[in-house]
């Protein structure tokens, strides 16, 4: 069974305002005193993170996403804040950088782009056997990252404005160099190369750094997807991880069989990109092979026809995950039809877990 895991960014805000507050520092201290997943500091001291270790079934995955939302969301309210699992602030809030040479060098390089950027992603790994196997499987999966950031869309409000995107993240996260879907990459040494050449650039911190929706990590050996924003519940995230895994089991079957991964128009790839966050499910979408507008729901039926024998005994699961998604809306619809945006999706003071 291949293995997964994730990676959720959150914002703390304050329950009188509901602005983002920088208290990363007490929350995680608090938060080191209970049992659960790994947590990180982010950029923004208005941010943390939790991460799951690497889990072989989506049953051990959900205990795992629950377990860090909550271990969180308690040390949160112990210090008087909220857990908000939004994609960016609803209604702003100030942004203060975490400390470390790391994040002042980040926050020197990319000045104003950076000074306000308060962006919370879920980030699927899978586990490959390889960097030579990543890159390929990048190549695989690069058609259907819009349709999962469609999925996700739950960030419409930038500093109390709806701003008629469903994923504003993403638009905030496309002012970095290289952002967006990856190129299709020749093999390893050229994933390679190319990437130390945005460092030789100057536009990349280091190897680390690249900006790209799908990349081999480099911290462990897994193809991390880094598309969606965070999820508005756990279904949420559990979708995007079993879909994640899903496609890179299937693009390691096309592999082994010699298929080539298709080389499509980066224009292309990067309208559908766009479609995505301005609509989510809401409106058209970009076919990426037919380079044309589609409705959604076509994207979506061709995405779980191509995964479907990859989720064998997942399958009803993800079926049932994404009725869930077409009911009750994405997190952007969600968060629209609020009366208190914030307030609804507080973990622990509303429904959202």
């Amino acid at each position: 069974m291949t293995t997964f895991g994730v990676e959720e960014e959150f914002l703390l805000a304050d329950p009188a305002t509901g602005r983002t507050v920088p208290a990363a520092p007490e929350v995680l201290k608090a938060a080191q005193e209970l049992p659960g997943a790994a947590l990180h500091t982010e950029l923004q001291q208005t941010q943390v993170e939790a991460a799951t270790p690497p889990c072989a079934t989506l049953d051990e995955l959900e205990g795992h996403l629950r377990q860090g939302r909550s271990r969180l969301a308690a040390a949160a309210h112990g210090c008087g804040v909220w857990l908000v699992p939004s994609g960016t602030p609803p209604l702003g809030g100030p942004a203060l950088a975490s400390e470390g040479e790391r994040f002042a060098g980040i926050t020197n390089r990319y000045a104003e782009v950076v000074r306000d950027y308060q962006a919370c992603g879920c980030h699927v790994h899978v586990a490959v056997p390889d960097l030579e196997t990543a890159v390929a499987v990048c190549n695989h999966v690069r058609p259907w990252l819009p349709t999962l950031l469609a999925l996700s869309a739950n960030s419409p409000f930038h500093q109390g404005r709806d701003t008629g995107y469903a994923s504003w993240r993403m638009v905030e996260q496309s002012r970095f160099p290289g952002a967006g879907v990856p190129p299709w990459f020749r093999d390893a040494a050229d994933y390679t190369a190319r990437v130390e050449r945005l460092v030789e650039c100057g536009v990349i911190e280091d190897r680390a750094m690249t900006f790209w929706l799908v990349r081999p990590s480099p911290s462990w050996p897994t193809v991390e997807f880094r598309v969606a924003d965070v999820g508005v519940d756990v279904p949420a995230a559990l979708l995007q991880a079993a879909l994640s895994r899903a496609l890179v089991v299937t693009a390691l079957t096309d592999i082994a069989r010699g298929r080539e991964a298709p080389v499509l128009d980066d224009q292309v790839l990067a309208a559908a990109v766009w479609s995505a966050a301005r609509y989510g499910l809401g409106g058209p979408g970009v076919h990426p092979e037919r380079a044309h507008q589609v409705p959604v729901t076509e994207l979506l039926d061709e995405l779980v026809v191509r995964v479907a024998p990859a989720l064998a005994g997942d399958l009803a699961v993800v079926r049932e995950l994404f009725r869930g998604v077409l009911r009750g809306g994405t997190g952007a619809e969600r968060q629209r039809a609020a009366t208190d945006v914030v307030r609804s999706l507080a973990i622990g003071v509303s429904d959202a877990d």
